[in-house]
């Protein structure tokens, strides 16, 4: 990575994207952002405001003339724009496929254009789908069960189709459950850790999926940011790494560390996997990269957040079974 040129993050305004602008900054990097707003938002990246290594563009990853003209001059891509959320996949898959896919296909076409030193990308555990191996090694076959998988797995094979073909040295990023501050508090049915905080904000019972002992992979985001910058900087390309913490925790213990006693269980959902769990040798090895915030305190770091979620939608049991509709009815 040249600190004399720029480092482009498309998405850099939403979650993960913004504490990796963070990272970039801190770190005397000269940072451009691409973002639409529509995920993203502008508040992430206020503390920046008038940061002098700092240039934002609004912009559509869709529109390839607005693609090529942000990859102007640009080092390296960090490629975390995309549409997320499996309700909405189902119900839109156009939406999705025209940002996850046609949106990679543009950044890799204005990359190769424009002759950068390497492409970051935003890869994700979903791929696997209900995993057969766990831990799940990068050699687990993908098995997307909405097109929100899909699509993101379609773009990594974009992403590495383009670095073979066109010799642009690449590296994907697979990220597990990321969580940690400025995760989206609005939009359909989703991320666990805004529900929950949202709801125990309002006073409102926590709504848990099923009996609560499934086991997620929780990242803290400023570990996935750093995998992403330490990505940048080696010479491994041509691959996927999983960043995970390497010790699933239950919905149960997460609802035990927010402090949550009013709780109400509703119904598991297809499609979802009772465990997800990242094998992690190949990134310590390739990266020497390991996670540093334990699950205890990511979540104190959370609950140290929650004034943010007092304005958040309240999910119920009803909105929730009124939002997921779709998915009990096309992966039943």
């Amino acid at each position: 990575m040249n600190k004399n040129k720029i480092q482009l993050v498309t998405g850099g305004a939403g979650f993960i994207g913004s504490h990796l602008v963070d990272q970039l900054l801190d770190a005397g990097f000269r940072v451009r952002v691409f973002d639409s707003f529509v995920v993203g938002r502008r508040e992430n990246l206020a503390h920046h405001e008038k940061h002098p290594e700092l240039e934002i563009i609004e912009g559509d990853i869709g529109n390839a003339d607005q693609v090529m003209a942000a990859m102007q001059g640009v080092d390296t891509v960090f490629h975390l724009a995309a549409r997320a959320d499996i309700v909405p996949s189902i119900e839109l898959p156009e939406v999705y496929f025209s940002a996850n896919v046609d949106g990679t296909f543009n950044v890799m076409q204005a990359a190769r254009a424009c002759g950068v030193s390497k492409v970051m990308y935003a890869s994700s555990s979903s791929c696997y789908g209900l995993a057969d191996q766990v831990p799940t090694p990068e050699t687990a076959p993908a098995q997307p069960q909405y097109p929100y998988a899909l699509t993101k797995y379609l773009g990594e094979q974009i992403v590495f189709h383009w670095g073979q073909v066109y010799k642009i040295p690449t590296l994907a990023i697979c990220i597990f459950n990321a969580y940690g501050p400025r995760a989206r508090t609005k939009g359909t049915y989703g991320a666990v850790f805004g529900v929950f905080l949202a709801q125990l904000a309002a006073g409102k019972p926590v709504t848990i999926v099923g009996d609560g002992t499934q086991t997620r992979d929780f990242i803290y985001v400023t570990d996935v940011a750093r995998a992403f910058v330490q990505g940048a900087l080696s010479d491994v390309s041509g691959r996927r790494l999983n960043i995970g913490s390497g010790g699933p925790q239950s919905i149960n213990r997460l609802v035990e560390l927010l402090g949550a006693t009013n709780i109400e269980y509703i119904p598991k959902r297809p499609g979802e996997p009772d465990v997800t769990f990242a094998d992690t040798a190949e990134v310590q090895k390739a990266l020497n990269w390991s996670p540093e915030v334990s699950f205890e305190q990511g979540v104190a770091h959370m609950l140290a957040d929650q004034d943010r979620y007092r304005d958040a939608p309240v999910w119920t049991r009803d909105t929730i079974a009124q939002a997921t509709e779709g998915w009990f009815k096309y992966l039943s």
